[in-house]
């Protein structure tokens, strides 16, 4: 069996696979050759006194034991373009999402954004920034992305209400984000990379017979006999289903 140890260890070793082993080795009282593989499961950064530590939870596999890496792969998506049709409003992160649960039950995602894609939003921001000029629509706030896009990408929260974390972690791996937030105790993207995985979600739910709407705001729900009808924009445009997620 594997064997899991939590450690304190130097940026420096916990930065470089040899030199992790030789210390691993003399934890557990074998030697570096018999270690087969260490698999980091949980890595956070202690800064609290003047020298600086990784706090590491491992998994310690010696030779002879059973280890297989395993890829991170996309689930199997099909075709829903001829599915029963659900509206999602927003394109953050948990529309996006929703659209990408939607497609794996077999239902076509048809997701409205009152702000511009990814790349749009750039624009805006940089009038912002140099001009203070504030587009109501397409901002730091709203667009595709939501408002997390243009500040980090951060990935933790404080709700005990957390869901399926690891899941969502490796969709994002799964569409190109680094490995190491499966780990991180703070993980994030990062603004470089984060609108290239958007954008890759998007054309994912389109590839795939989804709908994403830009510059297409909410303005009120259809409802009769207390059930959605679907909603109607803020151009009066009506789009008709009879699933609602906001």
């Amino acid at each position: 069996m594997p064997k899991e140890l939590l450690l304190q260890v130097t940026p420096e070793i916990a930065a470089n696979e040899s030199l992790l082993k030789d210390y691993l080795s003399k934890q557990i009282k074998v030697s570096a050759q018999e270690i087969q593989h260490v698999s980091i499961l949980k890595r956070s950064i202690d800064a609290r006194q003047k020298a600086i530590k990784i706090n590491l939870k491992v998994l310690i596999y010696l030779k002879g034991e059973p280890f297989h890496e395993t890829k991170i792969e996309l689930p199997i998506y099909k075709d829903v373009s001829s599915a029963q049709e659900v509206i999602v409003v927003g394109a953050g992160p948990a529309g996006l999402f929703a659209a990408l649960q939607l497609i794996e039950v077999g239902l076509k995602p048809i997701v409205l954004e009152r702000g511009k894609d990814v790349r749009g939003r750039r624009r805006d921001l940089k009038a912002i920034n140099r001009e203070h000029i504030v587009n109501e629509d397409s901002n730091y706030c709203f667009g595709e992305g939501g408002a997390g896009t243009y500040s980090d990408g951060k990935l933790y929260t404080r709700s005990k209400k957390r869901g399926d974390v690891t899941r969502i972690l490796e969709l994002l791996v799964a569409f190109g984000a680094s490995e190491d937030i499966l780990v991180e105790a703070h993980p994030h993207i990062g603004t470089n990379k984060l609108p290239k995985i958007i954008e890759d979600i998007r054309e994912k739910i389109i590839e795939f017979g989804g709908q994403v709407l830009f510059e297409t705001r909410v303005s009120d729900i259809l409802v009769k006999n207390n059930e959605v009808e679907g909603i109607v924009t803020q151009n009066g445009d009506k789009i008709h289903a009879n699933k609602l997620i906001l």
